[in-house]
């Protein structure tokens, strides 16, 4: 999958190459110091072709087809240009349509002018390029997920070139893994390496069939560990020339290990531009060992949407510092909702592992065996407390409902002088709108005044179920929170908004 909506924009460093220069012109030491001090610098560059000569054997080229059915659009245009669904492949997996590739690879164009024609049988057409590498001698390949994904037929090309027809042993479209297996013996198969030793700035090499060029090397630097694009793992980030045709390639280490799956490119134009990301061989070979076994992956699911936690909600709560998981719904039935998890509740902990990030969690969660009990660590009201839970398998993800709006209540609230200096005029909840609001307490906001709370986002029909730490039940105790208020911090409130729970921070104004 290579993505164009990337959250975070990457910008050159010449700010910083302009403060390392700025502490040069602060403080120059003398020059003998500063040749005792400097660091001795480094020689040369790496040679990758030993590492070629290891590898290259164990890599291979994945050609998928699938079969073009009477009436249907054939593969090509006649002119080598790839056709619809062919380029909508490229756009959805590598951001940019297919461009020309060798003739070789060139889809086949339609037979007799118009087409049908002939027995009125099926045709292989092709249908995409990819990569992979051998895992085992007797043939278990690995690759993408989305490489092999909607294929008819699957054909592994070694570097010897021989071809064989492959079997789809398994795919995980959410770490994008898929194992497949090809019918032979005696093949050169890849080390894994370990992803914990793998330091930013090592160097590493790809091997790949960009564009269909097969056993075509690059090679760069390791940018950044642990990346986060969204997805359900952390990337490797590289500055390894990635094109159409790699995804499912090794990334090698400079021991001639496999330490990931090249899987991703961040760009903005459509070609690589130095940022592209793999899947970490030790999540992947999780996931490989699973599909070996039964064919598919058993992950684990304890029914929770959660969110990021911000500096602002983290200190305004007494958090401290941006941590865990915030839980913004909680599926009624499920492992979190027998547990006593609660919406508005910050997952900080998963069996005495910290969670730092909120997408720690269900990377977590995931890998730990349906059916397992675990020990959950939640933030709620100021304090922390511990709770049990039985992990379920994951099923397809409920969807949960946003923007709905409970019924406006019938009578016309009266105003506090506690709600117009906050801003926020506030009504009781009916039982009605507790039951389909799915919350025990709170009370509904029936109209926001301009103002700091409007600038914080609150809108009316949101159900504000704390102030802080203190839990409100009703208008009376929305009322005894406000009143407390030191009127010079900001006020952190937890609402439900439809379904869905999250913390707003409401900033007083300056004077």
């Amino acid at each position: 999958m290579f993505r164009t909506d990337w959250k975070n924009n990457l910008r050159g460093c010449g700010l910083a190459t302009a403060l390392a220069f700025a502490g040069v012109a602060a403080f120059t030491p003398s020059l003998p110091a500063l040749a005792q001090s400097a660091p001795q610098p480094r020689t040369g560059l790496p040679d990758f072709t030993e590492l070629v000569d290891q590898v290259g054997p164990a890599v291979v080229n994945i050609r998928t087809l699938e079969r073009a059915r009477p009436g249907a659009r054939q593969g090509g245009n006649g002119n080598g240009e790839m056709d619809e669904e062919m380029q909508e492949f490229f756009r959805r997996f590598f951001g940019v349509p297919m461009p020309n590739v060798p003739r070789g690879q060139r889809p086949n164009p339609p037979r007799g002018g118009g087409g049908g024609g002939g027995g009125g049988g099926e045709e292989e057409q092709p249908r995409g390029v990819g990569s992979g590498f051998i895992l085992t001698q007797d043939g278990f390949v690995m690759t993408n997920a989305h490489v092999v994904e909607g294929a008819d037929e699957v054909v592994v090309t070694l570097p010897d070139k021989r071809e064989f027809k492959a079997k789809i042993i398994g795919s995980d479209k959410r770490t994008d893994v898929a194992v497949v297996k090809i019918d032979a013996t005696g093949l050169p198969a890849v080390r894994v390496g370990d992803v914990s030793k793998l330091k930013v700035g090592e160097w590493v090499m790809a091997i790949g069939s960009p564009f269909g060029l097969e056993n075509t090397v690059t090679a760069g630097i390791v940018s950044a560990k642990g990346r986060d694009t969204g997805d359900y793992l952390p990337f490797i980030q590289t500055d390894v020339a990635i094109n159409p045709g790699n995804s499912g390639g090794p990334l090698i280490n400079m021991r001639g290990e496999v330490i990931g799956i090249n899987s991703q490119i961040y760009s903005r134009s459509g070609g690589f531009m130095g940022i592209s990301f793999a899947i970490p061989i030790d999540e992947a070979s999780r996931v490989a060992e699973q599909l070996r076994v039964s064919g598919r992956v058993q992950r684990g699911r304890i029914g929770v949407q959660i969110d990021q936690v911000t500096r602002d909600v983290a200190e305004s709560i007494g958090l401290g510092r941006p941590q865990g998981a915030l839980v913004r719904s909680v599926e009624s039935g499920s492992p979190a909702d027998k547990a006593g998890i609660e919406a508005g509740d910050i997952i900080t902990k998963f069996n005495g592992s910290a969670i730092e990030r909120a997408s720690d969690l269900p990377r977590m969660v995931g890998n730990t065996k349906p059916g397992s009990k675990a020990n959950l660590t939640v933030f709620r009201r100021g304090g922390s407390r511990d709770l049990q839970i039985t992990v379920a398998e994951f099923e397809q993800e409920a969807t949960a409902k946003a923007g709905d709006k409970p019924a406006k209540p019938e009578m016309k609230p009266q105003v506090s002088p506690a709600q117009q200096q906050i801003g926020i005029i506030v009504t009781e909840l009916t039982a009605a709108q507790k039951k389909e609001s799915k919350v025990k307490g709170g009370v509904r906001v029936e109209s926001v005044a301009e103002g700091a709370a409007a600038r914080a986002g609150v809108r009316e029909g949101d159900i504000i179920t704390a102030i802080g730490n203190t839990e409100i039940n009703s208008v009376k105790d929305f009322e005894s929170a406000v009143a407390k208020l030191d009127k010079n911090k900001p006020i952190p409130l937890l609402l439900r908004r439809g379904e869905l729970a999250s913390y707003l921070v409401i900033r007083p104004a300056r004077g």
